[in-house]
């Protein structure tokens, strides 16, 4: 059984499962130039897969990264194809020029995100904008990449990159748009969206496990490098570790010691990749580690039918897996 700890590298995970990749096909969303996305697909180069397909929504920031894998190993064939998960008429367009250049999808990487937007936004289809871009443009995504992901069949995962943001609160059923902004709070929002990955990873897993295919969530890291957090001040994280002492009712919560983009890009590459995790399809990794999930919201089987079912009707479509 591999060790792996915080320390790890996505390149070091890669090399582990060398085997597991060749002749395979890898979705990622979320592949822009610096983030965790791209160090995901840069690291995979190490590992031979056949094809990588790189969705996101500005060319110009994934073209480096697809010249960087093809350089290092031009027998990959890397692409881009656009993807905006906050136009849901966008994401159909998606899904069908994916199924129109791959047969098969062995791993698909849930990887773009949003994080603590300070102002109350929505996406096209007016739903706000962590939660319709986080969690409701990857179900979409997802249920409609499934005949890809059912024509690799069993040993195929869909990773779900989460945040232990999720412990802050969980979804709003009936209130995901906050009052339509009159209560809304960028890190409840946040994590609403977040406890949606979760909770996503948990039903899919459920769902797909008499076809074999496995379904993870995970938390990356606190990787200030990339350019997700950007734009978080100071005091937003204080705010969001005082959201954190109330939500474990006065336990003293810190932040994360930082990790480089190649430690970020680690655990994602576990939860794909790892053949020792199995059996654990459903679970929440931190630290290349399977971990309990903490919180009621963030569990259980009435919230997980609850989200699906409220994922449908957002969508405006239904998916019997």
């Amino acid at each position: 059984m591999p060790s792996f700890d915080r320390s790890t590298t996505g390149k070091e995970v890669v090399e582990t499962f060398a085997e597991n990749l060749k002749g395979k096909t890898v979705v990622i969303t979320g592949p822009s130039f610096k983030s965790i996305g791209a160090e995901i697909a840069i690291s995979l180069a190490y590992g031979s897969p056949s094809t990588i397909l790189l969705l996101g929504r500005t060319e110009s920031k994934i073209t480096p990264v697809i010249s960087q894998i093809k350089a290092f190993n031009p027998s990959i064939t890397v692409s881009f194809i656009h993807l905006d998960l906050a136009d849901q008429a966008s994401i159909r367009k998606t899904t069908e020029a994916v199924s129109d250049a791959v047969g098969k999808i062995e791993y698909l990487i849930n990887c773009a995100g949003v994080m603590a937007i300070p102002s109350f936004q929505t996406t096209k289809d007016g739903i706000e904008m962590q939660f319709g871009c986080n969690h409701i443009g990857h179900f979409l995504l997802t249920n409609l990449l499934m005949p890809k992901i059912f024509a690799a069949g069993k040993g195929a995962r869909v990773v779900n990159v989460s945040s232990t943001g999720y412990r802050l609160a969980g979804v709003r059923f009936d209130d995901y748009n906050f009052e339509e902004g009159k209560v809304y709070d960028p890190w409840y929002g946040y994590a609403q969206s977040k406890t949606g990955n979760v909770l996503f990873a948990a039903g899919l897993a459920q769902k797909l496990k008499s076809r074999g295919i496995q379904s993870f969530a995970l938390q990356p890291g606190l990787v200030l490098e990339s350019n997700l957090s950007g734009h978080v001040t100071p005091d937003m994280w204080t705010s969001a570790l005082k959201i954190a002492n109330e939500a474990t009712e006065g336990s003293i919560t810190e932040l994360e010691v930082p990790k480089t983009l190649q430690e970020g890009s680690s655990t994602p590459l576990v939860a794909a990749l790892d053949p020792t995790i199995e059996s654990q399809s459903g679970g929440f990794l931190q630290d290349c580690v399977v971990i309990p999930i903490e919180g009621e919201h963030a569990k259980g089987q009435e919230n997980i039918d609850k989200l699906w079912a409220l994922s449908e009707k957002l969508v405006g479509q239904k998916f019997e897996l």
